[in-house]
């Protein structure tokens, strides 16, 4: 019997089941994300949906099935892009679903680019196709990590944060592990189960081996300052209440004041109701209940008409220490991108930046000398899911990240934040000390494990050491950059086979 083919008209799919169908598998491959880690789950998925873009005729008809399955991914994975507008659901909660579509449908834009790469690259060969998909993902991702500022938030490799796998981070990061993933999950399909079977084993099984390997190297002494994490838990809704923001400044200066020892206590993102230029009393009332250790808090700071999200260093006796000011700002949560651009050609100054229309940028990443204490590195939120704003001129002795995902729920948005983190230790081999208002604070290893940790929606604090630093991993030496060799070197492979072939 001949094999039914998949036709496409001028009026397009004419097979909207497979559409369906790769739909519900990019959904099923986003259980591999936090907080569910299904990565067991992800491969399969990847596998079926590679060998559904192997059967149409055309790049059209690819494009449409990996846009359909970037559509169920990124809507099953990022969910919880609608939680922000919940905060204050009588004026913003209409807007929440049309956010989810938003976002799911654009993101999917790149799984949508990588189904026509793996049309264009493998032509009528299956194998081809298979591998062009596998390499297409891979390379999207890397291009969504950097175009338009960049948002590399579920990238397929995340999947592995917490086994063994995730250790090669240290070798070829985030891009490196997704590649790995689609590989495996396209072998099976490119060169048959038995050859394609093996293949999966070695590709795996290599990196199972490497981080079990890496994993029982010993671990670098902590240093042995003491280090206390405040988790207040404001409640998203509630911070910025006049009535409520006292009750959580009193919640901070509670859990700094708390019996033990500390060298330095450490606040979130935004943690007080006042600009550090306009702090009146605030500051010396910080700094007393350090009780002679530096507070390290998140706090908002103008100059003119500009504002900026930072962390600043309140010393013992009230100054104000180091200071930065986060520079990887969020789109449209931030600021208005081009802001300023339409400000400087229109003379209109809404959402322009300069003129106090969202925060302004910090002129980059900064690490802060603390003495004794050593030097850090520090993040504020959305900066932790960029591995490129870690590479500074010098390396620090560890990292520490405030932040405040209550915006974000509790199901999903926190739990994924905390896992890019883990990998940013890795690849950095760096701890990392984190800091959020309503969880998940924690105290990662250089290694990636999570030593200690507070649960969300948990009032309290964390006293630790820091743990040490290893030595400077590959990638932290060299980023993405031969990623992105390997994957323009893959992809012309591909195409040379085609080429070879006649397709």
């Amino acid at each position: 019997m001949a094999r039914r083919r998949l036709h496409f008209g001028r009026r397009g799919l004419r097979r909207p089941d497979r559409l369906l169908a790769a739909a519900c598998l990019g959904a099923m491959a986003a259980a591999g994300q936090a907080p569910l880690g299904f990565w067991w789950l992800t491969l399969p998925a990847l596998w079926l949906l590679t060998w559904l873009v192997t059967l149409p005729e055309d790049t059209r008809g690819t494009a449409a099935l990996g846009w359909a399955a970037g559509a169920g991914y990124f809507a099953a994975s990022m969910f919880w892009i609608m939680d922000p507008f919940y905060v204050d659901p009588a004026r913003d909660g209409w807007m929440a679903p049309f956010a989810l579509v938003g976002m799911a449908g654009g993101m999917a834009i790149f799984w949508g680019l990588a189904g026509a790469l793996a049309g264009w690259l493998g032509g009528r060969d299956r194998t081809g196709r298979a591998l062009g998909f596998a390499v297409g993902l891979a390379f999207t991702g890397l291009l969504r990590s950097y175009v338009l500022t960049g948002l590399p938030w579920a990238l397929v490799g995340h999947v592995w944060v917490g086994t063994w796998v995730a250790q090669a981070d240290a070798v070829v990061g985030p891009i490196g592990l997704s590649m790995l993933t689609t590989l495996a999950a396209a072998a099976p399909v490119a060169f048959g189960l038995v050859r394609g079977g093996l293949l999966v084993w070695a590709l795996l099984g290599s990196a199972v081996a490497f981080g079990g390997w890496r994993l029982r190297q010993p671990d670098p002494p902590a240093r042995p300052q003491i280090v206390r994490l405040v988790q207040p838990n404001a409640a998203q809704s509630l911070k910025w209440r006049p009535d409520m923001a006292p009750v959580f400044f009193r919640r901070l200066l509670a859990e700094t004041e708390a019996p033990g020892k500390r060298d330095l206590t450490i606040w979130p993102e935004t943690s007080v109701p006042f600009l550090l230029n306009r702090a009146g009393a605030g500051l010396g009332i910080i700094a007393e209940a350090g009780q002679g250790a530096p507070v390290a808090l998140g706090i908002q700071r103008t100059e003119g008409f500009r504002a900026y999200n930072s962390l600043a260093v309140i010393q013992p006796d009230g100054r104000v220490g180091a200071v930065y000011d986060k520079h990887h700002l969020v789109p449209f949560g931030e600021y208005i991108p081009l802001g300023n651009l339409f400000y400087d050609l229109t003379g209109v100054p809404t959402y322009a930046p300069s003129q106090g229309y969202g925060y302004s940028p910090g002129p980059g990443p900064q690490v802060l000398d603390l003495g004794a204490l050593g030097h850090v590195l520090p993040l504020i939120c959305y900066e932790g899911i960029f591995p490129q704003d870690l590479r500074t001129g010098r390396r620090p002795d560890w990292i520490v990240q405030i932040t405040d995902d209550g915006w974000f729920g509790t199901l999903a948005g926190p739990y994924q934040h905390l896992a890019q983190v883990r990998l940013r230790a890795i690849g950095q081999g760096l701890p990392i000390l984190r800091v959020a208002n309503t969880g998940v604070t924690a105290v990662i290893d250089a290694k990636g494990r999570v030593l200690k940790s507070l649960p969300l929606d948990t009032q309290g604090h964390i006293d630790t050491a820091i743990p040490g630093a290893l030595a400077p991993t590959p990638y932290s030496r060299t980023g993405d950059w031969p990623m992105l060799e390997i994957l323009l070197a893959a992809g012309a492979g591909i195409v040379s086979r085609r080429r070879r072939l006649g397709h």
